[in-house]
């Protein structure tokens, strides 16, 4: 039985991330429970130790306890290893450690990293690895550094770059884990135009994906950007612009949030939950205290997420592109849909159709369970669903009083949502085979 089961996993690529997201997660888990990882020294309850471990994993943020305060500094390591393994994904760890002992990649491990990093094909994928690794690091440093001169203004050198070291790991790799023990994560710092950008900017890095990174930085070599980093790049400025705007119309009376602030304060604010709510997972205000409106509109923000292998979770900006894109083709009467003068081939555009419903299918499971099992408003309820599926880590404070079955639900909802819906289809479903026959055509009568 064990023996089939191992073979039943090691099958295709799919199945094999499947098997080490979910052991990662479980050895986490054990580790987290132990007395060693929260400062009053008592082993924390299997269900939280899971939940935290999987939401470290899965780069999301949702946790049952203040990480600051309930887990120790053994705690807080466990937690940084759990978020830089799953942000950057547990085979290019793996990939990494074989180039260092000089092992060869296999054709089978090259077919299981070309799954988890999202690519078409498995050409150069070693050189992408070792551009994950360096771009990853490079940036997580610079981003220690800047937050620890920031940090050592407020307290000693050490804890300044604990601190620093901490916040970039967690907040590059769209985790949302931080240590200030507020409901709002950088409260204190919403003024902080300094601190802002650079949050601002290892979030949105993060959500790029480190396949547009590599674009970037290579720029002066290629020439030209490919079309899915001119995608990437459009969809996110667009809808960080709008997103901004929306924000700073609904909240600019709400004195809970920003009503009494001055314009350039409400400016930041609105900008920074634009940036996070679509997988940072930090906030400047307590989102509880926003509009209803508002909490509404981050969720179409969290669904939607970030971009295709980054940190980030949700349907991700090239699908919802493709998707506005077959709109507007079929509102002008074309056929195909047009990106950046470049047609796109209708399997792409049957693709972001599939993972769209497949998701908000998911997102509404979800929330139904929920509903039924948590006495919270649905509105909260929606948030946190989305929230746990999009990997965003945002949360209008119903996470830490969840049931075990609430907590379960959101288990579920953060693996699908980081190992991402049509993986696990592939992971779980049967091996589909080559059809014999075609039907004839049909027609049904749409809108």
């Amino acid at each position: 039985m064990f023996s089939k089961a191992i073979r039943w996993f090691g099958a295709s690529p799919p199945r094999i991330l499947l098997l080490g997201f979910s052991f990662i997660i479980f050895v986490g888990a054990l580790l987290l429970e132990l007395p060693i990882a929260s400062t009053n020294g008592e082993s924390t309850p299997f269900i939280d130790a899971l939940f935290t471990s999987t939401s470290a994993t899965c780069v999301t943020g949702l946790t049952v306890f203040d990480t600051g305060s309930y887990y120790s500094v053994f705690g807080h390591w466990v937690i940084l290893l759990l978020v830089q393994t799953g942000g950057i994904g547990f085979m290019t760890m793996a990939t990494l450690f074989a180039l260092i002992l000089r092992r060869r990649i296999s054709l089978r491990e090259r077919l299981i990293l070309q799954e988890s990093l999202n690519q078409g094909s498995i050409e150069g994928l070693v050189r992408l690895v070792r551009k994950v690794i360096f771009y990853a690091l490079a940036i997580e440093t610079v981003g220690a550094l800047l937050y620890t001169v920031r940090f050592m203004i407020d307290m000693p050198f050490g804890r300044a770059v604990y601190q620093g070291v901490f916040h970039s790991i967690s907040i590059f790799n769209n985790a949302g884990f931080d240590l200030s023990g507020d409901a709002a994560s950088f409260a204190k710092y919403s003024t902080d135009l300094y601190l802002n950008i650079v949050s601002m900017g290892l979030i949105i890095f993060g959500g790029f994906g480190f396949i547009v990174l590599a674009d970037l930085f290579e720029i002066k070599s290629k020439k030209k950007l490919s079309l899915h980093t001119k995608v990437v790049l459009s969809v996110s400025a667009a809808l960080i612009l709008v997103g901004a705007i929306v924000i700073f119309i609904f909240e600019f009376t709400n004195t809970r949030s920003i009503g009494d602030s001055g314009f350039g304060h409400k400016l930041l604010v609105s900008f920074f939950q634009s940036v996070t709510s679509r997988s940072g997972g930090v906030s400047t205000v307590d989102i509880a205290e926003l509009r209803q409106a508002t909490q509404f509109f981050l969720i179409i923000l969290m669904f939607i997420g970030a971009s295709p292998g980054s940190t980030g979770g949700g349907i991700k900006t090239t699908t919802f592109a493709v998707l506005v894109g077959a709109v507007l083709a079929m509102i002008r009467g074309k056929e195909d849909v047009v990106l950046f003068r470049l047609r796109l081939a209708q399997e792409r555009v049957y693709k972001a159709v599939t993972v769209t419903l497949f998701c908000i299918g998911l997102v509404m499971l979800g929330t139904m369970i929920l509903a039924t099992t948590e006495n919270a408003a649905f509105l909260k309820i929606l948030f946190e669903v989305t929230s746990a599926f999009g990997t965003v880590g945002l949360s209008m404070g119903l996470t830490e009083n969840l049931t075990s079955a609430g907590k379960l639900t959101i288990i579920f909802m953060m693996f699908v949502g980081r190992l991402g819906p049509l993986t696990l289809t592939y992971a779980l479903g049967p091996k589909a085979g080559r059809p014999l026959y075609r039907h004839a055509e049909g027609k049904i009568i749409i809108g």
